[in-house]
């Protein structure tokens, strides 16, 4: 599995930088994404057409949910419902793995 840079999330730049990110796996009810921020990088206020399930691997992630301040420590898992909008930056270099289902109706980031 190759990693690609990520400039953009649900068509929005990042904020501080880029990230990465490889596809783990893809199944006709959603997909997983394994993605990588930089300490500084974020992503900007969005909200997407799915669910996302993020379990944090490595790092401390902090961002909005529904206009509430949330924080993340490696180990934590967060759900994104869908039509919520949210944002997340890494605080410290931080990797997590990221579960979105149904199946976005469009790639929901991008070089």
């Amino acid at each position: 599995m190759t990693w690609t840079t990520m400039s953009t999330v649900e068509g929005l730049p990042l904020i501080g930088g880029q990230g990465r990110f490889r596809t783990l796996a893809t199944a006709e009810g959603g997909l997983a994404y394994e993605i990588a921020y930089p300490a500084g990088v974020a992503s900007p206020v969005h909200s997407h057409d799915h669910d996302s399930i993020v379990y944090l691997v490595s790092g401390s992630l902090r961002g909005t949910l529904d206009g509430r301040e949330v924080a993340l420590e490696a180990g934590g898992t967060i759900v994104h419902p869908r039509g919520v909008r949210h944002s997340v930056e890494a605080i410290v270099d931080s990797q997590w793995v990221e579960f979105k289902t149904p199946l976005p109706s469009r790639p929901p980031i991008a070089e």
